[in-house]
Protein backbone atom coordinates (compact mmCIF):
# COMPACT_ATOMS: atom_id res chain seq x y z
CA UNK A 1 0.00 0.00 0.00
CA UNK A 2 3.04 2.75 0.76
CA UNK A 3 4.99 1.27 -2.46
CA UNK A 4 1.79 2.42 -4.32
CA UNK A 5 1.26 5.30 -2.60
CA UNK A 6 4.46 6.39 -3.36
CA UNK A 7 4.48 5.53 -6.88
CA UNK A 8 1.07 7.90 -7.37
CA UNK A 9 3.34 10.78 -5.14
CA UNK A 10 6.23 10.53 -8.04
CA UNK A 11 3.94 10.74 -10.67
CA UNK A 12 2.04 13.22 -9.62
CA UNK A 13 5.59 15.61 -9.27
CA UNK A 14 6.21 14.29 -12.51
CA UNK A 15 3.13 15.77 -14.11
CA UNK A 16 3.81 19.06 -12.13
CA UNK A 17 7.18 19.76 -13.06
CA UNK A 18 6.14 18.17 -17.14
CA UNK A 19 3.58 20.13 -17.37
CA UNK A 20 4.12 23.62 -15.95
CA UNK A 21 3.72 26.85 -18.07
CA UNK A 22 6.55 27.93 -20.29
CA UNK A 23 7.14 30.96 -20.44
CA UNK A 24 6.16 32.10 -23.98
CA UNK A 25 4.25 35.10 -25.05
CA UNK A 26 2.53 36.17 -28.64
CA UNK A 27 1.72 39.24 -29.87
CA UNK A 28 0.31 40.56 -33.03
CA UNK A 29 0.63 44.33 -33.85
CA UNK A 30 0.64 46.79 -36.84
CA UNK A 31 4.10 48.47 -38.41
CA UNK A 32 3.11 51.93 -39.93
CA UNK A 33 5.24 52.94 -43.00
CA UNK A 34 8.46 53.75 -42.38
CA UNK A 35 8.78 52.65 -39.03
CA UNK A 36 10.86 50.41 -37.14
CA UNK A 37 9.45 48.78 -33.85
CA UNK A 38 11.43 47.08 -30.74
CA UNK A 39 10.48 44.70 -28.31
CA UNK A 40 12.58 43.72 -25.24
CA UNK A 41 12.58 40.09 -23.89
CA UNK A 42 14.38 38.79 -20.47
CA UNK A 43 16.60 36.35 -20.38
CA UNK A 44 18.14 34.13 -17.86
CA UNK A 45 21.84 32.71 -18.50
CA UNK A 46 22.29 29.43 -20.19
CA UNK A 47 18.47 28.98 -21.61
CA UNK A 48 17.08 28.79 -24.81
CA UNK A 49 15.06 31.65 -27.03
CA UNK A 50 13.08 30.54 -30.07
CA UNK A 51 11.55 33.98 -32.07
CA UNK A 52 9.10 33.12 -35.12
CA UNK A 53 7.75 35.62 -36.77
CA UNK A 54 5.07 36.43 -39.71
CA UNK A 55 3.89 39.06 -41.83
CA UNK A 56 -0.26 38.43 -41.92
CA UNK A 57 -1.15 41.60 -44.36
CA UNK A 58 0.42 44.72 -46.14
CA UNK A 59 1.68 45.27 -49.32
CA UNK A 60 4.68 42.89 -50.30
CA UNK A 61 4.02 40.99 -47.16
CA UNK A 62 7.78 41.50 -46.24
CA UNK A 63 9.90 43.33 -43.27
CA UNK A 64 13.26 43.70 -41.73
CA UNK A 65 13.62 41.38 -39.22
CA UNK A 66 16.95 41.57 -36.13
CA UNK A 67 17.63 40.39 -33.34
CA UNK A 68 20.29 41.88 -30.73
CA UNK A 69 21.79 40.33 -27.50
CA UNK A 70 21.99 42.32 -24.32
CA UNK A 71 25.56 43.80 -25.66
CA UNK A 72 23.86 45.13 -28.75
CA UNK A 73 25.41 42.44 -30.78
CA UNK A 74 23.60 41.58 -34.20
CA UNK A 75 22.43 38.03 -33.66
CA UNK A 76 19.80 38.12 -36.38
CA UNK A 77 19.49 39.68 -39.37
CA UNK A 78 17.01 39.22 -41.99
CA UNK A 79 16.00 41.88 -45.10
CA UNK A 80 12.53 41.71 -46.96
CA UNK A 81 11.12 38.35 -45.52
CA UNK A 82 7.30 37.30 -44.76
CA UNK A 83 8.19 34.70 -42.18
CA UNK A 84 11.09 33.26 -40.10
CA UNK A 85 11.84 31.28 -37.11
CA UNK A 86 15.52 31.43 -35.06
CA UNK A 87 16.76 30.03 -31.95
CA UNK A 88 19.36 32.01 -29.81
CA UNK A 89 20.54 29.12 -27.22
CA UNK A 90 22.76 29.64 -25.04
CA UNK A 91 21.38 33.24 -23.90
CA UNK A 92 22.74 35.60 -21.97
CA UNK A 93 21.33 37.11 -18.88
CA UNK A 94 19.79 40.39 -19.84
CA UNK A 95 17.21 41.94 -22.14
CA UNK A 96 17.74 40.85 -26.04
CA UNK A 97 16.49 43.12 -28.43
CA UNK A 98 13.42 41.92 -31.16
CA UNK A 99 13.09 44.20 -33.93
CA UNK A 100 10.72 44.49 -37.43
CA UNK A 101 11.91 47.22 -39.95
CA UNK A 102 9.76 48.90 -42.29
CA UNK A 103 11.57 52.08 -43.77
CA UNK A 104 11.72 50.66 -46.90
CA UNK A 105 7.61 51.16 -47.17
CA UNK A 106 6.54 54.29 -47.86
CA UNK A 107 3.03 53.75 -47.99
CA UNK A 108 2.37 50.49 -46.64
CA UNK A 109 1.73 49.35 -43.66
CA UNK A 110 2.50 45.99 -42.53
CA UNK A 111 0.56 43.47 -39.71
CA UNK A 112 2.95 41.34 -37.88
CA UNK A 113 2.34 38.33 -35.54
CA UNK A 114 5.78 36.49 -33.79
CA UNK A 115 5.72 34.09 -30.74
CA UNK A 116 8.95 34.07 -28.14
CA UNK A 117 9.33 30.66 -26.58
CA UNK A 118 11.97 30.91 -23.72
CA UNK A 119 13.08 27.65 -22.15
CA UNK A 120 14.78 28.14 -18.80
CA UNK A 121 17.44 25.36 -17.09
CA UNK A 122 16.83 26.21 -13.14
CA UNK A 123 12.91 24.36 -13.94
CA UNK A 124 15.19 21.39 -15.54
CA UNK A 125 17.63 21.26 -12.31
CA UNK A 126 15.07 21.66 -9.67
CA UNK A 127 12.84 18.59 -11.33
CA UNK A 128 16.06 16.72 -11.76
CA UNK A 129 16.58 17.42 -7.59
CA UNK A 130 13.09 16.39 -6.52
CA UNK A 131 13.75 13.13 -8.90
CA UNK A 132 17.07 12.60 -7.50
CA UNK A 133 15.72 12.63 -3.83
CA UNK A 134 13.15 10.19 -4.89
CA UNK A 135 15.43 7.83 -6.58
CA UNK A 136 17.35 7.11 -3.07
CA UNK A 137 14.19 4.87 -2.10
CA UNK A 138 14.39 1.12 -3.50
CA UNK A 139 10.77 0.69 -3.89
CA UNK A 140 10.41 3.99 -6.03
CA UNK A 141 12.78 2.60 -8.12
CA UNK A 142 10.87 -0.50 -8.92
CA UNK A 143 8.29 1.12 -10.60
CA UNK A 144 10.76 3.03 -13.38
CA UNK A 145 10.13 5.92 -12.71
CA UNK A 146 12.84 7.45 -14.61
CA UNK A 147 10.62 5.92 -17.48
CA UNK A 148 7.42 7.55 -16.51
CA UNK A 149 9.02 10.69 -16.29
CA UNK A 150 10.60 10.47 -19.76
CA UNK A 151 7.38 9.66 -20.94
CA UNK A 152 5.98 12.23 -19.27
CA UNK A 153 8.20 14.89 -20.34
CA UNK A 154 7.81 13.72 -24.07
CA UNK A 155 4.36 13.93 -23.99
CA UNK A 156 4.63 17.98 -22.49
CA UNK A 157 7.28 18.65 -25.39
CA UNK A 158 4.92 16.95 -28.32
CA UNK A 159 2.22 19.23 -26.52
CA UNK A 160 3.69 22.27 -26.63
CA UNK A 161 5.24 21.94 -30.46
CA UNK A 162 2.30 21.24 -31.33
CA UNK A 163 0.17 24.23 -29.92
CA UNK A 164 2.98 26.38 -31.44
CA UNK A 165 2.77 24.97 -34.67
CA UNK A 166 -1.38 25.30 -34.56
CA UNK A 167 -0.44 28.79 -33.07
CA UNK A 168 2.03 29.63 -36.17
CA UNK A 169 -0.76 27.85 -38.91
CA UNK A 170 -3.39 30.01 -37.78
CA UNK A 171 -1.31 33.57 -38.59
CA UNK A 172 -0.72 31.42 -41.66
CA UNK A 173 -4.33 31.52 -42.13
CA UNK A 174 -4.92 34.95 -41.37
CA UNK A 175 -2.17 35.83 -43.62
CA UNK A 176 -3.82 33.66 -46.58
CA UNK A 177 -7.50 35.37 -45.64
CA UNK A 178 -6.13 38.95 -46.06
CA UNK A 179 -4.09 38.23 -49.04
CA UNK A 180 -7.47 36.85 -50.49
CA UNK A 181 -9.52 39.44 -49.75
CA UNK A 182 -6.89 41.80 -50.69
CA UNK A 183 -7.02 39.84 -54.07
CA UNK A 184 -10.87 39.99 -54.18
CA UNK A 185 -11.24 44.13 -53.88
CA UNK A 186 -8.88 44.25 -56.96
CA UNK A 187 -9.96 41.72 -58.95
CA UNK A 188 -13.67 43.37 -58.40
CA UNK A 189 -12.42 46.86 -59.33
CA UNK A 190 -10.57 45.99 -62.41
CA UNK A 191 -13.72 43.80 -63.55
CA UNK A 192 -16.15 47.51 -62.86
CA UNK A 193 -13.46 49.28 -64.88
CA UNK A 194 -13.40 46.84 -67.87
CA UNK A 195 -17.13 46.87 -67.60
CA UNK A 196 -17.04 50.74 -67.46
CA UNK A 197 -14.33 50.62 -70.54
CA UNK A 198 -16.92 48.12 -72.90
CA UNK A 199 -19.52 50.15 -72.77
CA UNK A 200 -17.58 53.20 -73.45
CA UNK A 201 -16.41 51.69 -76.13
CA UNK A 202 -19.92 50.11 -77.33
CA UNK A 203 -21.57 53.41 -77.68
CA UNK A 204 -18.86 55.00 -79.23
CA UNK A 205 -19.07 52.40 -81.69
CA UNK A 206 -23.17 52.69 -82.19
CA UNK A 207 -22.81 57.15 -82.02
CA UNK A 208 -20.23 56.47 -84.85
CA UNK A 209 -22.13 54.09 -86.99
CA UNK A 210 -25.15 56.62 -86.77
CA UNK A 211 -23.21 59.47 -87.82
CA UNK A 212 -22.50 57.76 -90.58
CA UNK A 213 -25.75 57.02 -92.30
CA UNK A 214 -26.71 60.18 -90.95
CA UNK A 215 -27.01 62.33 -94.17
CA UNK A 216 -28.06 66.05 -93.70
CA UNK A 217 -27.78 67.48 -97.13
CA UNK A 218 -30.77 68.47 -98.52
CA UNK A 219 -31.68 67.35 -102.15
CA UNK A 220 -33.45 69.39 -104.61
CA UNK A 221 -36.21 68.10 -106.87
Amino acid sequence: MCTSLLACFATFIAAVHAFSPNIDSEFTFVLPAGSRECFYQSTVKNGSMEVEYQVIAGAGMDVDFNILSPQRIHLVSEYRRSDGVHMVEPTEEGDYQICFDNTFSRFSEKIIFFEVILDSPSNDAGADDEWAGLGESENILEYKLEDIRESIESVHRRLERSRQMQTFLRAFEARDRNLLEDNLWRVSFWSCVNLMVMLSVALTQVFTVRRLFDDKRRVCS
